[in-house]
């Protein structure tokens, strides 16, 4: 895992928790804010666990009544069908669930909280003009409307190409990843729209 992904992991994480006003930041409520975000994850792969569990146990289910509850060959192929797919769901849940023990351990690294505490300090300090920005390329959308977290995917994505030096394409390839993680379908494709019209504003500026 690369230390900055796990960085805007955690500042996605953490964004919420950030007051309105960048002057009552400080060092050690930024401190704090991570720890809870690190306390989230940790929560994430118990509640992944105890899903994968009661999908597995949804399964054995499925496929006991197959055997002695289908009334015929279709009616148990459609239990196996759901056992499989169940079981499936499953080793999904405990896939990512096993990548999480790894993710908390390297939040911890110094370069990882480091990179996350500047995300974290410039959206704040940064919030007017970024949302400014976000809301002139919005298109029959209000900002205020936008999910909270596909907001703060945005947010982070801007930081990084306007104020970071970040390149635009590594920021938007970045914020589709996070979706993928935090939202949906929709959101990705809708942040991914977002952010390549913004980060277009953002050439123009600059060369003006």
């Amino acid at each position: 895992m690369q230390p900055r992904r796990i960085a805007r992991d955690l500042a996605v994480l953490s964004l919420s928790q950030l007051p309105n006003s960048p002057e009552k930041l400080s060092t050690q409520q930024l401190s704090n804010v991570m720890l809870s975000a690190i306390r989230t994850l940790t929560s994430e792969a118990q509640e992944a666990l105890e899903a994968a569990s009661a999908e597995l146990q949804r399964s054995s289910d499925r496929l006991l009544s197959s055997q002695t509850r289908a009334a015929d060959i279709q009616s148990a192929r459609t239990m196996v069908n759901d056992a499989v797919e169940l079981t499936q769901a499953a080793i999904n849940r405990l896939g990512n669930a096993l990548e999480l023990p790894e993710f908390i351990q390297l939040a911890n690294q110094h370069d990882v909280r480091a990179y996350s505490l500047e995300l974290l300090t410039t959206v704040s300090r940064r919030r007017t003009e970024i949302d400014e920005l976000l809301s002139s390329t919005l298109k029959e959308w209000q900002l205020s409307r936008v999910p909270r977290i596909d907001r703060d995917i945005l947010r982070i994505a801007v930081a990084e190409i306007w104020f970071l030096g970040v390149p635009d394409k590594v920021a938007i390839n970045e914020a589709v990843d996070l979706a993928k993680r935090y939202s949906d379908e929709d959101g990705r494709r809708f942040i991914n729209g977002v952010l390549r019209r913004a980060s277009e504003e953002i050439k123009q500026q600059s060369i003006t």
